[in-house]
């Protein structure tokens, strides 16, 4: 007899983002969940989404789910704040847990008064941080940043044009403001620099706080086991996971017509 499908609690939990910007929450996942089954998703051929019509973003979204539901996943957390910020009523009809990383960064700025927000063109469009943070008293302070997925896609992110533009982003940036949202999970790599831009600035990002709220709702086991797959160059992706700090021994390449 062979065995039926495992149970809920036993099921990986499927993770997805346009690139390698989502292996800060994958990481937070797995140091919160370690007995934790994860498959990864990076749509490197797409990325970035940020300048992508929110409807493009929506089926990229609706089609990585469904190709990790296929793979065996229980949950999904939606590690891109493009996708989080235009995909989520979408994704909720799937009939699993979802989780995305905007409510949760949007929380740990509880504390701080004047928020600011930089994050892809289409986050910031959307205003879903800016809603959030506004109906609960917030003064926000936001602006589009689209060319920092780019550069730590590139591995740009200690190389001198990543400085140029972190300032150039941050001109105007209110004198007072208290803390900055990361609205991008590639932004915590650039924290260093962006910390050493303005000193003193609390910066938020999700990775954190994302696993927090998921390991609070689903608890389980399975073999601390994590598969990647990415629609672009494994090779690639490996080697930039490798200087992120992050041990990816295997990718399986998929083809955009397998989802």
């Amino acid at each position: 007899m062979s065995p039926g499908p495992p149970a809920p609690h036993e099921q990986p939990i499927g993770v997805f983002d346009s690139g390698v910007g989502g292996l800060t929450v994958l990481e937070a996942l797995r140091r919160a969940l370690p007995e934790r089954d994860f498959l990864y998703f990076g749509d490197t051929a797409r990325v970035p989404y940020g300048s992508k019509p929110p409807e493009l973003v929506r089926r990229f979204a609706w089609e990585i789910s469904g190709f990790l539901l296929r793979q065996g996943a229980g949950a999904l957390v939606v590690a891109c704040n493009t996708a989080s910020s235009v995909a989520l009523a979408d994704l909720h009809r799937l009939g699993v847990p979802v989780f995305d990383v905007i409510e949760p960064a949007v929380a740990a700025a509880a504390p701080y008064g004047h928020v600011g927000v930089i994050g892809t063109r289409a986050t910031i469009a959307s205003g879903a941080y800016q809603r959030r943070l506004r109906d609960s008293g917030k003064r926000v302070w936001s602006r589009p940043t689209p060319l920092f997925v780019p550069i730590v896609e590139e591995g740009l992110w200690g190389d001198e044009v990543a400085e140029l533009v972190a300032r150039h982003y941050l001109e105007g940036a209110p004198a007072d403001l208290e803390a900055l949202i990361l609205g991008c999970t590639h932004y915590p790599y650039l924290k260093p620099l962006l910390a050493r831009l303005r000193p003193g600035l609390e910066l938020i990002d999700s990775a954190t706080p994302t696993a927090a709220a998921v390991a609070g709702a689903l608890s389980g086991h399975g073999g601390g086991r994590t598969t990647y797959f990415v629609s672009g160059d494994p090779e690639a992706f490996a080697a930039l996971a490798g200087r992120l700090g992050v041990n990816v021994n295997e990718v399986r390449k998929v083809e955009l017509g397998e989802l």
